[in-house]
């Protein structure tokens, strides 16, 4: 790997920067609670070249995972129930498996005449397809009609789908083509579908044969999930959930440069690791907490949908997903922006608590990007859980988002660290039980689709 900075020289950085961090601290009561030398500790860890970008199904990514459950161990959580190693003790590493499907044969004729492969794609669930004048629906995507739009929902319909795209749409095509290319990975074969996409300007279909077959392969994953009971048992059943994905992108191509993410989102699996370090040190919640280092967020957020399947989400009060807080947001820094804030009241609640220290928690400021349904929080949401991502992100200055420069370096430790006081003053009411957020409607939230 071809970019370090000398581990003494970094060490000289960010010790320099606990001073500065304890001196403006919003929260000094917090903050000795908090140490920043902790939180600096984590995150320098968990972005360090060492774990080569935290990709999923690699040794590094599981390095990482050790590292969490030590962290939660010393803290002295709980491992999840549910969570057993090997089928024999109870572990804070929740394993499971998803199913990888990379195709490898994709052949099209149409009106007799055979489509060339740089002019096809396939997302399939399936192992075959074998579509001979029958089998699938037909549909053809014109020239002034939305692809996405109709892609997405022949997604979530599911079934069996030929789909011939006009030759305008070319470049939206071959973006869909690379990524399909690639193949689907999948935590459930339960549904089997397929969409063949043709890049065609013909319109009336009379003839056509679709043959294709992919292989399915399994690869393990997981999560690290640990419990801070409840101090007593009036709403021990009541669950507060603190989430961040813990896994990143890897290396590059070449293997030369790493993409350590350490914003994204290093950031904030140091979140949660020391909110779970700062309330066991009060030992005084009311209700359970759970902490939640997802895996697998960067390739289709596969940690979150297994585990909300271990749990009744109806326990689940609220979702505090942290998602990249290690920079200044756009409105100053130590704040943080939440997504979704108007599907529950769950923003309100958490600056009531905060207006005695004149901040707040503030709106998305970039809806057009579609923030609510990009990271973990999205699969809690459509289960009704009041579930919201924070962040401090300037997505639309960012230069660093999925790049091999977002390294510590790029980071503002001191802001970051008053995002993490921020975020324990506003979660306090939901941990003493005082306050309760709304419920999110369901029917609102868009649906997962069924084959990629």
């Amino acid at each position: 790997m071809i970019k370090t900075l000398p581990l003494k020289n970094i060490s000289f950085k960010l010790k320099s920067l606990l001073t500065a961090i304890a001196m403006t601290s919003a929260f000094p009561n917090v903050a000795e609670i908090i140490p920043a030398e902790q939180v600096i500790k984590d995150i320098t860890y968990l972005a360090a070249d060492d774990l080569e970008g935290r990709a999923s199904f690699s040794p590094e990514i599981d390095r990482a995972a050790n590292y969490i459950a030590k962290r939660f161990t010393d803290i002295g959580l709980q491992p999840l129930s549910s969570a057993k190693a090997d089928n024999q003790s109870s572990s804070f590493l929740q394993k499971f498996t998803v199913s990888q499907i990379q195709p490898q044969v994709l052949s099209v004729t149409i009106n007799n005449a055979n489509i060339s492969q740089g002019n096809l794609a396939i997302a399939s669930t399936m192992e075959s397809v074998n579509w001979q004048q029958a089998g699938a629906e037909v549909h053809v995507i014109n020239k002034n009609d939305d692809m996405r739009d109709t892609l997405s929902a022949l997604n979530q319909k599911g079934g069996q789908h030929l789909v011939i795209i006009n030759n305008a749409h070319a470049k939206s095509f071959h973006a869909y083509q690379n990524y399909f290319n690639r193949g689907i990975t999948k935590l459930s074969l339960e549904h089997r579908g397929a969409i063949v996409m043709v890049l065609s300007d013909v319109s009336e279909i009379n003839t056509y044969n679709v043959k294709a077959s992919a292989t399915i392969t399994e690869q393990a994953l997981t999560n690290v999930v640990g419990i801070l009971p409840a101090a007593n048992t009036e709403h021990g059943k009541e669950i507060i959930l603190y989430s961040a994905h813990y896994d990143h992108l890897g290396v590059t191509e070449d293997g030369k440069q790493i993409y350590n993410g350490a914003d994204d989102d290093a950031s904030g699996t140091t979140a949660i690791i020391n909110l779970a370090q700062y309330y066991a040190k009060q030992g005084n919640n009311k209700r359970s907490l759970m902490f939640s280092a997802f895996t697998a967020e960067e390739i289709g957020g596969f940690g979150s949908k297994y585990f909300s399947q271990q749990l009744n989400p109806d326990n689940v009060v609220a979702m505090i997903n942290i998602e990249m807080i290690g920079k200044p947001s756009k409105f100053g820094a130590g704040t943080v922006w939440m997504t979704g804030m108007e599907r529950s009241n769950l923003g309100a609640l958490l600056n009531e608590k905060l207006s005695a220290q004149n901040t707040e928690i503030y709106q998305d400021p970039y809806p057009e990007q579609g923030l609510f349904y990009r990271s973990d929080n999205a699969t809690l949401a459509r289960l009704g859980v009041p579930a919201h991502s924070f962040s401090s992100t300037q997505l639309d200055k960012d230069q660093h988002y999925h790049q091999t420069s977002d390294d510590i370096n790029s980071l503002d430790l001191s802001s970051m660290h008053k995002v993490i006081e921020s975020l324990a003053v506003a979660t306090q009411s939901l941990v003493d039980s005082t306050v309760t957020p709304t419920r999110i409607d369901k029917a609102k939230v868009r649906a997962q689709g069924k084959i990629y």
